[in-house]
């Protein structure tokens, strides 16, 4: 218990030092030892690092998941380390009600029917959702989480502890700093002698007195009892020279200067133990803000596949409501009958500028060749169709896309094929050709090269 409470008293010690350095540093009444420009630059990149990451991280959050309370509740079962329940996706609950709807409005009207074929889409959108997500989640949040969890809770630790070393040191410095000083001062003060005259008589109890409490203590004594160098002052109750008070009372000092000596060098070996523990902590704390260099590659990586399973949501929910489109296109023929002009035509695709599902709801039926052939006059053979005079351009497929009739040509992804327009022609449709096969090929799927 002894031993606990002297580590006790020393750590009280210590941090009461260091807090009277601090705040002297703070009022400029005291210097700091200033880090070189490198180590301060590296500290600022790893501040902007963590600032960045922690607003990435919320935002992405937010992006993953909009519902505040659905977030809260992830987050303790996370802090509980315990597995969050399945939760059903915006789209999949969507689909479910719409389902509900066509089975009691009757599933063989067409509104039934449509209903149901667009809750099967939904439901595929929600299942894309619920995949992004997860992959989401696990490739991108969770290296940012285990970076603001992990290494930098590591590099803040090393940073209080480098920031202790630095203010022991300059406390090192300020205490040789004085003792340096008192030491110079200490040799220029005289040798004060006793002045009393020679016929001043004391009694025999005054004498014993005076000689008992004047006496110089020895080395060992002075060290132990009076670290500071000084004697506490003596006061008498006989009348005393006043030359003997001041010399023997109140400012009695070692004649050798032998006291200082010591406290100096005491100072000078504090100072480079202090000195040796700050640069190891300083090189320690500097490999690991290069080692943000590291995080920032590990980062790049994981916003690359976060990208990438971004853009596969998006394809797929792309594709789903492209088929709803077809769908609903095949079957609004029989539901309109006098809508459409000849055989109907599958929806095109809805403009690149636009989200697919805004573009597949809203956009019109757009007329094809075939449409537009006068009444009486048989529709437009592809294999007729020669290439116009103004030239072909050569395209890139981005998706794999399958035909919906012999009019239209079926394209796998990363191949390159000929394309051209006719006059007459839907925008969002051109002309394909690939060998001696030839057919219309949406112009979403495609990259036009140059």
């Amino acid at each position: 218990m002894d031993f606990n409470m002297k580590k006790l008293a020393s750590d009280a010690g210590i941090f009461f030092t260091r807090a009277v350095q601090f705040t002297e540093e703070k009022f400029g009444q005291a210097e700091k030892t200033e880090l070189d420009a490198h180590f301060e630059s590296l500290l600022a990149r790893a501040d902007s690092t963590k600032n960045w990451t922690e607003k990435i991280l919320r935002q992405t959050e937010v992006l993953l998941q909009p519902n505040p309370s659905a977030r809260v509740e992830e987050f303790l079962y996370e802090k509980l380390d315990r597995k969050v329940p399945s939760r059903v996706t915006n789209g999949e609950l969507l689909a479910q009600y719409m389902a509900e709807a066509a089975s009691e409005l009757g599933p063989t009207t067409p509104y039934g029917k449509t209903l149901i074929k667009v809750a099967e889409a939904e439901k595929r959108l929600g299942a894309a959702e619920r995949d992004f997500i997860h992959t989401a989640s696990i490739n991108f949040l969770t290296p940012l989480r285990n970076f603001l969890e992990g290494d930098w809770k590591t590099i803040s630790k090393e940073r209080r502890l480098l920031q202790n070393r630095r203010l022991d040191l300059d406390a090192s410095k300020a205490r040789l700093k004085k003792a340096k000083a008192a030491e110079a001062k200490a040799t220029t003060v005289p040798d004060f002698q006793e002045t009393r005259p020679r016929n001043y008589i004391l009694s025999a109890s005054a004498s014993a007195t005076l000689e008992d409490t004047c006496r110089p203590p020895s080395w060992a004594e002075w060290k132990e009892d009076y670290p500071g160098g000084w004697r506490r002052p003596c006061f008498f109750l006989v009348p005393l020279n006043p030359s003997v008070t001041l010399a023997r009372g109140c400012l009695s000092l070692p004649k050798d200067g032998k006291l200082w000596n010591d406290e100096v060098d005491k100072a000078e070996q504090e100072l480079r133990v202090a000195q040796t523990e700050f640069d190891r902590q300083a090189e320690v704390t500097r490999l690991l803000l290069e080692g943000i260099s590291s995080t920032h590659v590990n980062h790049l990586r994981c916003l690359h596949e976060f990208v990438e399973s971004q853009t596969t949501y998006y394809a797929q929910c792309y594709r789903h409501m492209l088929d709803l489109q077809k769908q609903l296109g095949s079957s609004q023929g029989a539901i309109f009958p006098g809508t459409f002009v000849g055989t109907a035509e599958p929806a095109s695709p809805p403009l690149s500028s636009t989200s697919p599902t805004t573009a597949a709801a809203t956009m019109p039926m757009g007329p094809s060749v075939a449409d537009l052939a006068p009444p009486g006059e048989a529709a437009l053979c592809l294999e007729e169709v020669a290439p116009p005079a103004s030239g072909t351009r050569k395209a890139r497929v981005l998706y794999d896309y399958e035909a919906a009739d012999s009019s239209e040509l079926a394209l796998l992804a990363d191949e390159l094929i000929t394309v051209y327009s006719l006059p007459g022609m839907d925008p969002d449709w051109l002309i394909g050709e690939r060998g001696n096969k030839k057919g219309k090929v949406p112009v979403t799927y495609l990259e036009l090269l140059s």
